[in-house]
C-alpha cells in the first residue's frame, strides 16, 4: 500500500519545523510579555461540549469520533437502526458518537474556566498554542489540521483588554516583519443595524452573510440575505452600509446618525471610539487599525468588539488572526456573567505568508552553528571533549558520526544542512591544540583555539 496522509493534514520537514518554531517562539513571548500564562486542553472534547456553540455552519465542521466498540449494540433489530437514522443526522449521532476533536481552542477554554474556577485568579489571562481541526473543504491557506496561538483574558469587562490585544497583534506582526491591517468592529453594531433595519430577530443570517462580503460580493451577499428570508426592504436599507468607503472618523458619523434609534448600536459606536482613541494616543508600531463596518466573524458567542487581521503584502488574502469579545461563553456551562476577550493567530497562515514575502531571519534556517569534522577514529575521540565543551557554551554543534567517512561526504553533509561553520580535526590540529574553523559561506579557513572559536561563534 502506498503511504499517504489524509487530505488537509501535512508532514513538516527539519527545515519546515525550526520555521514554523520561530513563530510559535515570537508570538509566545509577545504573549508572556503582557501577562499570559499557558494552559493545555485535550485534543478531544466532549461533543456537547462543542455543539451549538459555532452556529450551524461551524457545527458541520465539527470532527466527530466514532465510538469504540459495537457502538450498534443499543439495537435489537435492523428497523431500530432504520428508525433511529430517520430521526436525521444530528438525532443520530448521539448513538455512535459522544466525543469531537476540538475545533478551536476558546469553547475548550470556557469549559477548563468553569472547571478549574476555584483554582484560577481573576482575570485570568491564558496563552495556548494547540492544534485544532475543521472538516473543511481544504485549499490554499485552509488545512483541516492546524495550529492556533490564542491569547484570552477572562473575568474583566475592561475595553483596556482591547486595546492591549491590539497592541500585541501589532508587536507580533511587527516582530516579524509582516505589514498588516487590523479591521475592527463591534457585534452590538451589528446587532444595532438589524434592530434599525427590521430584521432584529435575524441577526445571526444577517451577520453570517455580510461577513462574506470580501469572498462573494455585494451581490452575493443579498442573494444570500434573500436566502434566509430578509426581506426586499431591509435589505434595501442594508446597502449604504456595505457600499459605504470612507476614514473612520466618517465611519462612525455615518453610523451615528445611521443607529440613532438604536441603544445597542450606539453602544457599540462608543465602545469603538474608546478603542481607537486610546489606540492613536499609545501609536502602533508598523500595523494599520480600520474600522470595517462590514465585518461580522461569523461566530456566535462574539457580543463586543471583534478583530480580523489581514496582511498588507503577498497574495494571500485570507485573515491571519482573528478574536472578539465574548460576554457569557462561559454560561452555558454554568459560570455566568464571566466576560472575557481574546485573539487567535493562524500559524499556518502566518508561515504561508512569511515563506511568500521571504521574511525568516538567516539564523532560522540553521539549527546546527558548527560541525565537527574528522579524518579517523583517532581525531574522532579527540573531539568529543571539544563537541561538550562548545555544546555547554550554548552552541548548537554536532560531530560527523562515521569517522572514516570521506571528507567531501562530511562536507557535503555541512552543505545539505546548511551548517555555516566546520571545524576540521586531523593529526596536525591534535598535535598544536589548533583547530581549523571554515566559514562555509565565504570559504575563509583559519586556525583557532577551542576557546577563540567558542568566543567568536558566540
Amino acid at each position: 500500500m502506498k503511504p499517504s496522509i489524509p487530505k488537509g493534514t501535512r508532514d513538516f520537514s527539519p527545515a519546515e519545523m525550526v520555521r514554523r518554531n520561530y513563530i510559535f517562539d515570537t508570538i509566545k513571548q509577545v504573549f508572556q510579555r503582557y501577562g499570559y500564562l499557558p494552559i493545555e486542553t485535550p485534543a478531544m472534547e466532549n461533543l456537547s461540549t462543542l455543539m451549538g456553540k459555532y452556529g450551524e455552519e461551524g457545527d458541520k465542521l465539527i470532527f466527530k469520533i466514532l465510538n469504540s466498540g459495537n457502538y450498534f449494540s443499543d439495537f435489537k433489530t435492523d428497523d431500530e437502526i432504520i428508525q433511529a437514522k430517520s430521526q436525521g443526522e444530528k438525532a443520530f449521532t448521539k448513538y455512535i458518537s459522544e466525543k469531537a476533536l476540538k475545533y478551536d481552542l476558546t469553547v475548550p477554554f470556557a469549559r477548563y474556566v468553569v472547571q478549574h474556577q476555584n483554582e484560577i485568579t481573576f482575570p485570568f489571562k491564558r496563552y495556548q498554542i494547540q492544534p485544532v481541526w475543521r472538516a473543511d473543504r481544504p485549499q490554499k491557506g485552509r488545512y483541516r489540521e492546524f495550529y492556533q496561538c490564542d491569547a484570552d483574558v477572562i473575568g474583566s469587562n475592561s475595553l483596556i483588554n482591547e486595546v492591549e490585544l491590539v497592541q500585541m497583534i501589532d508587536d507580533v506582526f511587527t516582530t516579524l516583519k509582516v505589514p498588516v491591517v487590523i479591521k475592527i468592529n463591534n457585534r452590538k453594531i451589528l446587532s444595532g443595524i438589524a434592530e434599525v433595519i427590521g430584521e432584529k430577530e435575524k441577526i445571526i443570517a444577517i451577520t453570517v452573510a455580510i461577513d462574506k462580503l470580501d469572498k462573494i460580493g455585494a451581490d452575493g451577499v443579498n442573494k444570500e440575505l434573500k436566502e434566509n428570508g430578509i426581506n426586499d426592504e431591509a435589505i434595501a436599507k442594508l446597502q449604504p452600509l456595505i457600499e459605504f468607503k470612507g476614514t473612520t472618523l466618517e465611519k462612525v458619523n455615518f453610523l451615528k446618525t445611521l443607529l440613532a434609534s438604536s441603544e445597542i448600536g450606539l453602544k457599540g459606536i462608543e465602545e469603538v471610539e474608546y478603542i481607537f482613541k486610546t489606540v492613536a494616543g499609545l501609536t502602533l508600531n508598523t500595523a494599520e487599525a480600520e474600522l470595517d463596518i462590514t465585518l461580522a466573524r461569523g461566530l456566535n458567542y462574539y457580543t463586543g468588539a471583534i478583530f480580523e487581521v489581514k496582511a498588507n503584502a503577498g497574495t494571500l488574502t485570507s485573515s491571519i488572526c482573528g478574536g472578539g469579545r465574548y460576554d457569557d461563553l462561559t454560561g452555558i456551562f454554568g459560570l455566568p456573567n464571566m466576560s472575557g476577550v481574546g485573539i487567535s493567530f493562524g500559524a499556518d497562515r502566518i508561515y504561508d505568508v512569511l515563506n511568500e514575502l521571504n521574511l525568516y531571519p538567516e539564523s532560522v534556517a540553521a539549527s546546527t552553528k558548527l560541525l565537527f569534522v574528522t579524518f579517523g577514529e583517532a581525531e574522532q575521540g579527540y573531539c568529543l571533549p571539544l563537541l561538550a565543551q562548545v555544546r555547554k557554551a550554548g552552541i548548537n554543534s554536532e560531530i560527523y558520526p562515521d569517522a572514516n567517512a570521506k571528507m567531501k561526504k562530511q562536507m557535503g553533509y555541512a552543505d545539505d544542512k546548511k551548517v555555516p561553520f566546520v571545524v576540521i580535526v586531523g593529526s596536525d590540529e591534535m598535535q598544536s591544540g589548533l583547530l581549523s574553523l571554515k566559514n562555509m559561506a565565504s570559504g575563509e579557513q583559519e586556525k583557532l583555539s577551542i576557546e577563540n572559536i567558542i568566543e567568536k561563534l558566540k
